[in-house]
């Protein structure tokens, strides 16, 4: 656990400085994007925060090779170049389109690009998928699947990056969660070593977001941009990825939970699922309505559910803090219940289940109650009378009321 927290550690140092550096690069140089007419915020902002977040990584990444503890990650090296290769070719692309808006076309080739790299480099593939007994799927099976849920789950990241915080937040609160499944899943499989490669990806990556973070909080200095999300999203995906294949296979059979608790079994593959659940419903939504519109399901809008939350009433920091709670509650529900058959507590995975229940209700409660703050603060006026004022003057129309400054209105996401 101690090589982990200094990963941790080290990665959100370097984060913190890189991010601090990029920003004040950025506002020198004047490397920010004009404001667009679907902008929230009204002054221009850089957006190259992803840049820091993708050197910290890498660099996490590269000092670990002189660690002993992670030698057995560097052995074959080829899983971990593959990773790195993929991931800069991401933040290059991610970098240019934050800078000069590529076509969506291109954005897509490369995540299919990268997401080959890592299934065709690295080896990191889902070999199987536990239902009832182990069924093992064909290599072009495997390969496809892999390389669909990394370019999904790299879009589902990109199309919520849209509020001060957002992005960072969620990604930390679910990496969080995905760390201590993955080094209890290791713990638990009897394996000489508490090492695993997604484990050590989930450390990284809740270094990276601990250290931008500061900078993206309302109100942001700074945006990760497609180079910050697309990047997190990417490695999420292998993540979870390398917990089927370099994890206890034994750890996805249903004869060691017993066929009373087979949810149990599902458990493994459920929760690196759950953990980017609202992102996923939020890309799922978003292509089904824009594919009905007759639209491409890349073309930006502003319906994503961040933006509903808005409408309801809510500040830009309520919503924020509302998919934080989502987030957590969800994944931490899933958790409770993997521990709970792996601990064989009283009542099993009821334990996941009522806490589960209890959270979604009260997150539900927040999600649909508007904030009273906003509606006091900015009350709707009566309409003007038609009327002139006794004086007989006109009276100047009241200044719209500004939004608040806060990231994009829509996330930038390949269009």
């Amino acid at each position: 656990m101690k090589q982990y927290l200094f990963t941790v550690i080290l990665t959100a140092s370097i984060a913190f400085a890189l991010t601090w550096a990029v920003w004040r690069l950025s506002l020198r140089f004047k490397l920010y994007p004009g404001i667009r007419e679907r902008d929230v915020h009204k002054t221009p902002k850089p957006r190259l925060g992803g840049v820091a977040m993708f050197v910290a990584i890498a660099s996490a990444i590269v000092i670990s090779a002189a660690n002993p503890f992670f030698e057995r990650m560097w052995s074959p090296p080829h899983t971990l170049w593959s990773i790195l290769l993929a991931t800069a070719v991401i933040a290059i692309v991610g970098v240019i389109d934050d800078l000069w808006d590529l076509d969506w076309m291109i954005k897509l080739a490369a995540q299919f690009l990268a997401a080959g790299i890592i299934t065709a480099g690295g080896g990191l593939q889902v070999l199987s998928l536990p239902v009832g007994d182990m069924i093992l799927v064909s290599p072009w099976v495997s390969v496809s699947i892999t390389m669909l849920a990394i370019v999904v789950v790299m879009n589902a990241v990109n199309f919520i990056d849209g509020l001060d915080g957002l992005v960072a937040g969620v990604c930390l609160i679910a990496n969080g969660i995905f760390f201590v499944y993955s080094y209890i899943l290791t713990r638990d499989s009897g394996a000489t070593s508490y090492f695993n490669l997604a484990t050590f990806l989930a450390a990284v990556l809740i270094g990276a977001c601990a250290g931008f973070l500061p900078f993206n909080w309302s109100p942001a200095k700074i945006f990760m941009g497609d180079s910050g999300a697309l990047v997190l999203g990417l490695l999420m995906a292998t993540s979870a990825i390398a917990v089927t294949t370099q994890g206890d296979v034994n750890a996805f059979d249903p004869e060691r939970f017993g066929r009373s608790q087979l949810l149990g079994a599902f458990i493994p593959i459920v929760l690196p699922v759950v953990i980017v659940i609202l992102p996923l419903l939020d890309f799922v939504l978003a292509v089904f309505r824009r594919m009905r519109a007759g639209k491409s399901p890349f073309a930006p809008d502003r319906k994503h559910l961040h933006h509903r939350m808005l409408d309801l009433g809510h500040r830009d920091r309520d919503v924020v803090l509302v998919f934080y709670a989502w987030t957590a509650v969800i994944s931490l529900g899933v958790l409770l219940m993997y521990i709970a058959t792996r601990q064989d507590w009283p009542g099993g995975y009821i334990v996941g289940i009522v806490f589960g229940a209890i959270g979604t209700a009260a997150c539900l409660v927040v999600t649909l109650m508007p904030s009273r703050h906003r509606l006091t603060a900015h009350p709707v006026q009566p309409p003007a009378s038609s009327a002139p004022p006794e004086n007989g003057a006109s009276e100047p129309a009241a200044p719209p009321t500004p939004l608040p400054d806060s990231a994009d209105s829509t996330p930038t996401e390949p269009r």
